[in-house]
């Protein structure tokens, strides 16, 4: 006889399960907010408490990732205690991917696991907008990437909401319930917060300064105009709710002083940045390939090579002309300040520097050089890298995979039938369709694999670390969930599929030829009746 599974025994597991994944996103809150601010005693205290509830959870109601994730987060705040509570950045990386990995663990029927992307707040963004169907529509766009979406249709009904219960994030129309009352709603939303909820503002129209000002006074963090764009919408909402979105600012620090670049680094790590140290400035640019850093501080005066000097070598390069350099030396003179830096540096930090000014500083360049570099190298319509960039990360992943001695495949995808799609439904369901599959990718694949626009309807995706067997397998999973997305449309809802080819570096392929290997495989996933994965065999 078979014994029968007791579905309130069910239901209990399932109700401890949750309690572990709350007790998660305590741990991933705390880590977020860490990122703003100067670790400290206080500040390591609370995590180290979050992450031992964490462990107790799981490992009291049986839930094994959790528990192995909280043991390796507990090994690395040890570690951190050892080391007097100073940071580095071998664990701030540990700790960053770890955090990612608890980030990404949800709960699947039956208690088992998946690595499904679930924000550390299982709330709801509050959509509020004049045109009530218009937001409901957007709910459910949102809800097709995972994120719980609730569309208001008064003043009366957002206030009610807000006292029910906050929101993960709320997109506020500024003319909402009559002019300018959207502003006024968002205001006293944030009113009394301790901690301000994700304030995203739209208008049909482009609006004024007083009003961006308002709307920046009232908490908005982002202000959309005119159409109102799903994909764009998505990506802010996550980035602004999701700790899995962070990623440390990287800095090189070239100075042949070991003991000032020692100080520079614990000084960086502190507040959670990554570093990388160089004594030799003439090795500089092999660093630069490698390390990739949003930020370079530089020393003025060394040996064989000067600060300035470096900067121009480095500017020289196309791809390090937006990196920013700040110059880090005891010289006072201003004139030999602003000579260097008219060579190609961005900022002249005077030794010694206050350990908060210099944090500030790199954190302000970073993300500004950030946000640039977004805009210089990723697609307009999809967000994802733009078909150069795709190469170049492709190159640098070849250069990795050679000298690590691990695998490497690269894929390209095409959207099937989509002149059918613009043809049938016209050009802004196809961008829709685009932007859809620009996000599933996205929210499916690791933060290590580099996803780019190839051009029209073709991506390609840099996969390291990754065999073509586990690629495919991969990319086979994204095809049938997406092949699952409906898009309510006239004269009938549209379902949309996409055929892959797969290649995986051997030998001495250079980049070029393992392109052309995925294309190829892609050939033969269209011409064997679409809607599959291939992989290229010799």
């Amino acid at each position: 006889m078979i014994e029968q599974e007791d579905p309130s025994r069910d239901r209990l597991k399932q109700h401890f399960a949750k309690r572990v994944i709350h007790q998660a996103r305590q741990v991933l809150e705390v880590w977020q907010r860490l990122q703003q601010v100067e670790w400290n005693a206080v500040d390591m205290a609370e995590l180290v408490e979050a992450n031992l509830g964490l462990l107790r959870y799981a490992e009291r109601f049986e839930q094994a990732v959790h528990a192995q994730l909280a043991a390796s987060i507990g090994q690395c705040l040890g570690a951190v205690e050892a080391n007097r509570g100073r940071l580095n950045s071998q664990l701030i990386t540990e700790l960053n991917q770890l955090m990612q990995r608890l980030s990404r663990t949800g709960l699947r029927h039956g208690d088992q696991y998946e690595q499904t992307f679930l924000p550390p707040l299982r709330k709801p963004v509050y959509l509020a907008l004049q045109d009530f169907e218009r937001a409901e529509r957007l709910a459910q766009q949102l809800e097709f990437f995972g994120l719980t979406a609730q569309a208001l249709d008064s003043a009366n009904a957002f206030r009610a909401a807000m006292t029910e219960r906050h929101p993960a994030a709320i997109l506020m129309e500024v003319d909402f319930a009559g002019p300018g009352i959207g502003l006024q709603l968002a205001s006293e939303a944030q009113q009394g917060l301790e901690q301000k909820l994700p304030l995203l503002f739209f208008s049909h129209e482009d609006t004024d300064t007083p009003t961006r000002l308002a709307a920046v006074r009232a908490g908005g963090q982002e202000f959309f105009t005119g159409n109102l764009d799903a994909s764009s919408l998505i990506e802010r909402i996550e980035v602004l709710t999701h700790v899995s979105q962070y990623d440390p600012y990287k800095v090189l620090i070239i100075d042949d002083s070991r003991a000032q670049a020692t100080h520079t680094e614990r000084v960086l790590n502190s507040a959670g940045i990554v570093t990388r140290t160089l004594t030799e400035p003439i090795q500089a640019m092999a660093e630069l390939a490698d390390f990739q850093p949003d930020l370079i501080i530089l020393d003025m005066y060394m040996p064989d090579c000067n600060g300035p000097e470096l900067a121009k070598v480095i500017r020289h390069n196309d791809r390090y002309v937006s990196v920013p350099i700040i110059f880090l030396s005891a010289e006072d003179d201003l004139d030999k300040q602003l000579d260097a830096m008219s060579e190609g540096g961005d900022d002249f930090l005077t030794k010694p520097i206050k350990p908060r000014h210099l944090i500030a500083t790199v954190r302000n360049r970073a993300s500004r050089a950030r946000n640039l570099k977004s805009r210089m190298v990723r697609d307009s319509l999809t967000g994802l890298y733009n078909h150069t960039h795709t190469l170049q990360l492709l190159e640098d992943a070849r250069f990795r995979a050679r000298r690590d001695g691990q695998p490497l495949s690269f894929a390209m995808l095409d959207i099937d039938h989509f002149k059918r799609v613009n043809d049938t439904y016209g050009h802004p369901m196809g961008d829709r369709v685009i932007k859809s599959l620009a996000l599933f990718l996205k929210q499916r694949l690791r933060k290590t694999d580099h996803i780019g626009r190839y051009g029209g309807e073709e991506f390609a995706v840099v996969l390291p670390d990754t065999d073509a067997v586990t690629a495919a397998k991969v990319l086979d999973e994204i095809r049938q969930r997406f092949s699952e997305i409906v898009y309510p449309a006239q004269p009938q809802d549209l379902s949309c599929t996409f055929s892959c080819g797969i290649a995986e570096l051997r030998g001495e392929l250079d980049s070029n030829l393992l392109s052309k290997q995925a294309d190829e495989a892609l050939y033969v996933a269209k011409h064997g009746g679409r809607n599959r994965v291939a992989v290229h065999s010799e």
